[in-house]
């Protein structure tokens, strides 16, 4: 599945029918298909490049791509996703003059562009995200029909396709604008009022405000909007488990002092090891494991960390006066931010927990207890 911005965001009911039997659970016949050492690798490859055939085919004749004739000749249009709906809009769900080819299935339908190609005298790519039909196309083809596209610059290079973009692409005359969306401002995303993030990036902000900027390492959660105003607290978001050991980089290079930021279920994710390799290496950072008792970004799921984050901590050799557990209130922002400048001039791993519940779990606790007791 091609994932693109629109269908991560998107929500729809869904049918359901009744479950099919599920495969019995048997051992592969080839006992080392999953053991990729080099001899064995380029077997599977081989038998990879082997099946591509009978894929190919699979996608000329599943019914999933299609070809639709078209009376204009002049241009041929391959698209796919959610801007085949934006293609659709511009022609009010009508007809399309132009010969096009929808995709919806992959490796992509090389007798079907074959086709289009021979018909049309150009071709216009309309695909969501990176340009990759785009590119797949001009190594399939090897003929000399001009591509049109994200590359060209007949549609923007970056950014998400609308139907305008579209429009301006077929040099159609462009949809109206929503009178709604040329009025209402546009709100980007902040932390929940009350949040403990928010005390906890007040008190780093404080404690840290004598040193340059850029020493702070986040991670993936609810806490990487302390990037955005009013905190602009943190300074990198790249992988689950990257803060600890990109601040550990950074320290170890000499960046002192430098510390992380990472949420509880993040932590046990992919974050112990890298406080394993801190704590091997005695790197001189200050590491911030945040508790709010769940997995809050995606939805409120049970956090692997409850209630052991300190004995992980220790577990792993970090020591125990330098493990500090902090409560993110407003009341206890002075003591808070003595207790961070106490850890982050340690030259050795400290690890603080600023320990208080999400507030969404803890309203939604709270409404159940009322309903029960109704």
């Amino acid at each position: 599945m091609r994932i693109t911005t629109r269908l991560a965001h998107s929500h729809s009911s869904v049918n359901t029918s009744e479950q099919k039997a599920q495969n019995q659970i048997k051992t592969p016949e080839d006992s080392i298909q999953y053991v990729l050492l080099p001899s064995n690798a380029r077997k599977r490859y081989k038998k990879l490049l082997a099946s591509q055939p009978s894929l190919e085919e699979e996608s000329e004749n599943s019914g999933y791509n299609k070809f639709v004739d078209g009376k204009d000749k002049s241009l041929g249009i391959i698209v796919s996703g959610i801007a085949y709906n934006y293609l659709l809009e511009n022609f009010d769900g009508g007809e399309i003059p132009f010969p096009f080819i929808k995709i919806s299935q992959y490796p992509l339908p090389k007798k079907m562009i074959e086709k289009l190609c021979d018909e049309c005298n150009e071709i216009m790519v309309i695909e969501e995200g990176y340009p990759l039909i785009e590119e797949s196309i001009s190594g399939l083809l090897g003929r000399g029909i001009k591509v049109r596209g994200r590359f060209d610059g007949s549609i923007p290079r970056d950014g998400e396709l609308n139907p305008n973009i579209v429009a301006q692409a077929l040099g159609l005359e462009t949809l109206q604008s929503n009178p709604v969306s040329d009025i209402i401002v546009g709100r980007p995303p902040s932390l929940c009022d009350g949040c403990p993030h928010a005390d906890t990036f007040r008190a780093i902000n404080e404690a840290m405000a004598e040193h340059s900027k850029g020493r702070n390492f986040s991670d993936i959660g609810c806490y990487t909007l302390g990037a955005l105003p009013p905190y602009q607290s943190i300074n990198s978001c790249v992988d689950m488990g990257a803060s600890i050991t990109m601040a550990k980089g950074a320290a170890d290079a000499g960046l002192l002092p430098s510390i992380s930021v990472i949420g509880d279920s993040t932590f046990t994710h992919s974050g112990i090891t890298g406080l394993l390799d801190a704590v091997n290496d005695k790197s001189p950072i200050t590491i911030f494991i945040l508790d709010n008792y769940t997995t809050a970004m995606t939805g409120g799921q049970f956090s692997p960390a409850n209630g052991r984050i300190e004995e992980i901590c220790k577990g792993v050799g970090v020591e125990a006066e330098h493990i500090r557990i902090i409560e993110p209130l407003k009341k206890n922002h002075n003591d808070n931010v003595r207790i961070i400048k106490e850890e982050v001039a340690y030259n050795g791993v400290s690890v603080i927990i600023p320990r208080r519940e999400c507030v969404v779990t803890l309203t939604q606790k709270s409404k159940e207890k009322k309903k029960a007791k109704q």
